[in-house]
């Protein structure tokens, strides 16, 4: 029974990664509880030490021990458990580093357990294991578990070669389908992955999209002087890659584009963030003696806008085959900054059909340096300001997190919850 001027409904949240992270998964799970506090939602959240993408715990985090951080006046609950962090994330170091902290959550699960019950648990998946917490929490506290997809995650290692035993998936698949077949609900962040999931399982699916803050992130008119705060020429073409720097994404490419367009001195690559294979790009692209392609760190909330304002072109790369596994995060807050959304995806990927269909960036084929070289030159010497335009006006219309969020929180109240065999339904934002 809640106290008297309590919130009407209370939430666990469990997921690997949570604020302070700014880029990645911890950031929308982040938005997402603070959008729910501000809904008069009581949030408890089960999470780690914030680490990524540096891959190392943030000061002034010490990882050793569980702690507890009570925010918001008593409305947030934030339970850290320590896990193990591999400086360099091979697949079977990412195994242990995720099982680590399923196993270190699942102790504080059954320390939950003596708290007051929640009325929704939310799952956030990678690591898809964590679906199981969930079903453990509510078989003996009860509520709605939703189960949210934002990497089909089996499918990633598998494609992009990250494990390479077939027995090993067979177990993986099996253990995710019987977290599907628990769960209350489903949800993913793109249509491409819904129909991946939906080809897993017969149960509703919602769309949760990723969101963006339009009125953060928005187009600035000062370009020019943006270069020259920090250290271009500000009549140079700057093609910015900004995010995570992994495996899934396909960086090499960079590097081999920048070196067959050295001799057009006036467009400048820009890598920006961290990730295991940031020094590695650094050294090939010290090797081929590039003087066209500069490596910076990730810029602060405060300047983020600034910083994406700057660029001419921004890079979404992806690899062939990681095709609808996931929907890169980073295209809201381009849109939304009115920005030049140079994609790689294949016809028939969601991503493909989304950018095209919208005329909101430009959309070549995955691992085709020639084409990527003339997509480059070819958006630096003519006018994109049409598509940036509708680029921003599609995040205005479709991308607004207040929108999306209340949208879920009242599907999520209103539909049955079923967890057997309820009928497919596709629920879109638009």
């Amino acid at each position: 029974m809640k106290k008297p001027g309590s919130s009407e409904k209370s939430i666990l949240v469990i997921g690997i990664n949570f604020s302070p992270e700014l880029t990645g998964i911890g950031k929308y799970t982040g938005e997402m509880v603070d959008w729910m506090i501000e809904n008069n939602y009581e949030c408890s959240v089960v999470t780690s030490f914030p680490y990524y993408p540096y891959w190392k715990v943030q000061s002034p985090y010490k990882n050793r021990f569980y702690t507890r951080e009570t925010l918001r006046k008593g409305m947030l609950n934030i339970y850290r458990c320590p896990l193990y962090v591999p400086k360099q994330p091979s697949g079977l170091k990412r195994l242990i580093h995720e099982f680590s902290f399923f196993f270190s959550a699942l102790i504080m699960i059954i320390y939950l357990l003596f708290k007051p019950k929640k009325d929704y648990i939310f799952c956030i998946a990678p690591p898809f294991h964590l679906g199981f917490l969930g079903v453990i929490y509510r078989f003996f506290k009860g509520g709605k578990i939703l189960y949210h997809i934002q990497d089909l995650q089996i499918e990633a290692a598998r494609d992009l070669k990250i494990l390479k035993s077939p027995k090993a998936f067979k177990v993986l698949f099996s253990m995710e389908k019987l977290i599907m077949r628990k769960v209350n609900f489903i949800s993913s962040i793109s249509s491409g992955m819904l129909k991946k999931i939906a080809n897993k399982i017969d149960k509703e699916i919602i769309f949760f999209p990723n969101w963006v803050d339009t009125t953060a992130y928005c187009p600035l008119y000062d370009s020019a002087e943006l270069k020259i705060l920090w250290g271009f020429h500000q009549d140079d073409k700057v093609i910015l890659y900004s995010g995570s720097i992994g495996e899934k994404q396909g960086l090499e490419s960079i590097i081999n584009v920048a070196k067959e367009l050295e001799s057009s001195t006036f467009i400048k690559f820009v890598i920006c963030g961290t990730g295991p294979y940031k020094e590695k790009l650094m050294l090939i692209a010290k090797e081929n003696k590039l003087e066209n392609i500069f490596f910076m760190p990730l810029q602060q909330p405060d300047m983020f806008n600034n910083f994406l304002n700057m660029a001419d072109v921004h890079l979404i790369l992806q690899k062939k085959s990681a095709s609808d596994l996931m929907m890169p995060s980073k295209l809201t807050t381009i849109l939304a900054v009115g920005g030049l959304a140079l994609v790689t995806a294949e016809p028939g990927t969601n991503l493909f059909e989304v950018v095209n269909e919208n005329e909101m960036g430009i959309v070549i084929p995955s691992e085709n340096l020639t084409s990527l070289k003339d997509a480059i030159y070819n958006c630096c010497i003519r006018d994109n300001s049409a598509i940036k335009l509708n680029g921003r006006n599609y995040a205005e219309s479709y991308l607004n997190k207040n929108s999306i969020l209340k949208k879920l929180m009242s599907q999520v109240d209103n539909i049955p919850s079923n967890t057997e065999q309820p009928k497919l339904e596709f629920l879109e934002l638009k």
